[in-house]
Order: structure tokens, then C-alpha cells, then sequence
């Protein structure tokens, strides 16, 4: 559980706006854009997720494309650690690690570069919503594949009912997984 008080998560759900039938008929799309365009919600979600990443002693960020760099980067500044992008497959330039995982509609491939991370480094990985948790999952393989430690994984939101915590679990080998928010 993190310390992120109750007022500084009702802030961060009051930004929060649901889309119906986005990206299709069904789905309830939760748009963040009206928290990134508040200031004092930014600021919020940015140094609660800086303390995490503190209190976990992570040395580096990992951020999931392409909302959790919008989120990672800035955390990674105020947290005074690095930021290496986890990117879809052919998104990065040189040589890097891929990753291929299941979705619940086909598969899809991420990739890091290898060379970002090294064995002493613990990795916080950052990103705005804990789904199905494929992309999550496929990124602590990553992670490891790459030498690094795993020190958590912190999201703004969890959508509880799409069970991603019960996937990732088993691959987080006892890291925190951290939700300012579940729904």
C-alpha cells in the first residue's frame, strides 16, 4: 500500500475522465489527459510516484510505451534516477532485447535497449493503467533478460476487474506492485 493519502487519490480520480465505447463498442476508455493538463494533479501523481520509486530504492525507471513515458520521465527527474524507454518492437534504434506476449486479441513485441541497464540497477517500471498486465509482464522479462533487478512496478490506476495483478505476480518474485488507484 502506498502513502499517497486519500485527498491526493480523490485529486488524481477527479482528473480522471471515462469514454464510453473507446476504442470500441464495450470498453470504458479512461482518459488521463484532463490530469496532465492539471498542474497541481501532475505534481500529485509525479512525486507520489517519485516516493515510491524512493522508498523501493530504485536506481532506474523503466517507462511502457507510450503513456507510462509520459508519466515516467518526469518521475525519474524528480526521483533523481535514470529513464530507459520500453518501446513497441522496431521503435528503437541499435541493438536491443525483445520481448513477444499475448494479448487478449493476438500478440505484440516490446523492446529495451540492453545496453541501458546494468546487473546493480533496480528498476521501478511506471505506467499509467494495469490492465490485463501483458505489457508489464513482458517488460520485467525484459528487465531481467537484461541483468537488471526488478524493484516494483507502480501505476496511477488499476482496473481490478481484468485480473493484470494476479499475471504479474509470479514474474514480480516478491517487488511491490503499486496502484495509486484501483477500479
Amino acid at each position: 500500500m502506498t502513502s499517497t493519502t486519500e485527498s491526493t487519490r480523490e485529486l488524481l480520480l477527479s482528473r480522471i475522465r471515462d469514454v464510453g465505447d473507446y476504442p470500441k463498442p464495450g470498453v470504458v476508455f479512461k482518459d488521463i489527459t484532463p490530469l496532465l493538463a492539471d498542474p497541481v494533479a501532475f505534481t500529485a501523481l509525479t512525486d507520489a510516484l517519485a516516493e515510491l520509486c524512493v522508498r523501493h530504492g530504485a536506481t532506474k525507471i523503466v517507462g511502457l510505451e507510450a503513456r507510462g513515458f509520459i508519466l515516467a520521465a518526469p518521475v525519474a527527474i524528480r526521483a533523481g534516477i535514470g529513464f530507459v524507454p520500453v518501446r513497441k518492437a522496431g521503435k528503437l534504434p541499435g541493438a536491443t532485447l525483445a520481448q513477444a506476449y499475448e494479448l487478449e486479441y493476438g500478440s505484440a513485441e516490446i523492446e529495451i535497449h540492453a545496453e541501458d541497464l546494468v546487473p546493480e540497477d533496480r528498476i521501478m517500471v511506471i505506467d499509467d493503467v494495469l490492465a490485463t498486465g501483458g505489457t508489464a509482464e513482458a517488460s520485467l522479462e525484459l528487465i531481467r533478460r537484461a541483468g537488471a533487478q526488478v524493484a516494483g512496478v507502480s501505476v496511477l490506476m488499476e482496473l481490478g476487474f481484468l485480473s493484470g495483478r494476479a499475471r504479474l505476480e509470479p514474474g514480480l518474485r516478491g517487488a511491490p506492485l503499486e496502484a495509486l488507484i484501483t477500479v
